[in-house]
């Protein structure tokens, strides 16, 4: 009879979150990889070399791979045979695990979990409590997997309750466009057939916990009908055109994962939760013998890449930009940014537009005018860090904001990441000011490019405080250009008639 000693499972659990904020599973590098190598879109192929090199170097460094640490996921196995020696709840010492991960002063993990959703939304400080689902099982041994799952990834979870004739393969294809780029392609598609409404969606997070295999499986063939659905829909998905980052491409998922379980005779629930390009779990088991042993990977599991394109790449100088500047971009042209930008994502341009409303000046030190700012929540720096991982946040969360910071405050142009939506678009196009994309998912890489870091506004508000960066070489993509032209909107046609597996309509 194994014994569950408190503090190793205290410790296996926060061991276990430090070492996913900074390591990709092995499978998903060795997937990635072999996309990058065989893509043929550029802009999409520079897109996955930052998340490769990001990668390497959040292995190097020990520091987030992606800023947004995530919302804690825990599914535990616990054998019926196990004791524990504890007087706390099991749930109590998850989060205490939690905690603990969250607030090393080593690697500061950012907290993002707010309580009271529907009202305050107050920040818990220490990103709990954790979302934990229990299973009891046969046994002595208790078995873990911890993720950490992003939130724009998360918003675009699916569920449908299909009637038993419908197509699933005909939802997946419909559906998979309506979730834009914001879950940071590519990455993988977990599916929950059957059950109930909410054993589907618990069906398709649980999927995305499995390896990365669909190569192995396309070399041996499927035995059964789940195995011909995961076929079928990576080749089908893949042949939308979508690409990392939206950017059109071969390659906008690396794979597919499928659950199902039994269920009603007049149903069929379907639920699709997409896992972004910081995909982060570990699986480790406890039996009493101490805390988890997690197994560091070695260095040569990454690829040795560079960026391409630099040296054709346009250098900006923010700080004597002109909005006539901004005229002359392309969409799809890759920029280079020096100088200083100021930052805001939803809470700060909440804030700001309920301030033009009230006929109040913004801070003193606010000033957009002929300046960019950048959507970003960044992880606290540590040691002689300027600022922590800091990649983009999804940009379509700011939409319905962008006309009246447009209007208001002289911002000639915004980054963020993926697509932006047909309010934006006309708000873009109304006041000519551009949208620049950064790539979802190569957070430290983008913080390496920020020399100098502050908060200038609104710092009560933690991460979402309007900071003031003064970067270096920040690599961006015009994503939409002074006459509201997007490229997540013309790349993915393209693409997808070139791949040719789907028809394309008019």
């Amino acid at each position: 009879m194994a014994v569950i000693r408190e503090d190793d499972f205290i410790q296996s659990v926060a061991d276990g979150l430090q070492y996913i904020s900074y390591y990709h599973p092995k499978d998903f590098i060795e997937a990635i990889t072999a996309a990058y190598e065989k893509e043929e879109s550029q802009a999409a192929k520079d897109a996955m070399a930052q998340i490769l090199i990001n990668s390497r170097m959040c292995a190097e460094g020990k520091r987030p791979l992606c800023q947004d640490t995530g919302i804690v996921t825990v599914f535990l196995k616990i054998g019926m045979n196990v004791q524990w020696d504890t007087d706390k709840s099991v749930a109590d010492l998850v989060n205490e695990g939690v905690r603990r991960a969250y607030l090393n002063p080593d690697n500061v993990l950012r907290a993002s979990i707010l309580e009271d959703p529907a009202g305050a939304r107050k920040n818990t400080k220490d990103n709990t409590p954790a979302t934990i689902h229990f299973e009891v099982v046969p046994g002595d041994k208790v078995e873990v997997t911890l993720a950490a799952k992003g939130g724009g990834s998360e918003n675009k979870s699916k569920l449908a309750m299909l009637n038993p004739s419908d197509s699933i393969v005909d939802w997946v294809l419909k559906t998979v466009p309506t979730m834009g780029a914001g879950w940071c392609p590519p990455g993988m598609l977990g599916i929950g057939i059957g059950g109930t409404a909410e054993k589907a969606m618990l069906l398709a997070k649980e999927s995305l916990m499995d390896p990365v295999n669909i190569q192995e499986l396309i070399e041996r063939g499927p035995s059964n009908r789940v195995e011909e659905l995961r076929l079928e829909l990576y080749e089908k998905v893949n042949g939308l055109g979508i690409g990392a980052q939206g950017l059109g491409g071969l390659t906008t998922v690396l794979d597919i994962k499928i659950k199902d379980y039994p269920t009603h005779a007049a149903s069929l629930p379907v639920a699709m939760i997409p896992n972004c390009a910081a995909t982060r779990h570990v699986h480790f088991t406890l039996d009493g013998n101490g805390p988890a042993e997690l197994e560091v990977p070695k260095l040569e599991d990454w690829p040795e890449i560079s960026l391409e394109g630099g040296a054709t790449s346009r250098r900006v100088n923010l700080d004597t930009l002109t909005p006539e500047d901004v005229q002359e971009w392309l969409p799809g042209e890759t920029l280079l940014l020096s100088g200083k930008m100021l930052t805001g994502r939803d809470a700060a341009h909440k804030r700001m537009v309920d301030m033009f409303a009230k006929g109040e000046p913004l801070p003193e030190a606010v000033d957009f005018t002929n300046k960019f700012i950048y959507y970003v929540g960044p992880v606290d720096a540590v040691r002689d860090e300027a600022v922590g991982p800091a990649g983009p946040t999804t940009a379509t969360r700011m939409d319905k904001f962008t006309d009246d910071m447009l209007e208001n405050t002289g911002l000639i142009g915004m980054i963020g990441k993926a697509e932006r939506g047909p309010t934006a678009l006309a708000a873009i196009k109304k006041h000519k000011s551009v949208y620049l994309m950064a790539v979802g998912g190569a957070a430290y890489l983008v913080s390496k490019a920020i020399k100098k870091a502050r908060v200038v506004a609104f710092e009560d508000m933690g991460m979402e405080a309007i900071h003031e960066f003064d970067v270096e070489d920040m690599p961006v993509t015009v994503a939409v250009d002074v006459n509201g032209e997007s490229v997540h909107n013309t790349a993915p046609i393209i693409w997808k008639k070139k791949i040719g597996l789907l028809p394309v309509e008019d």
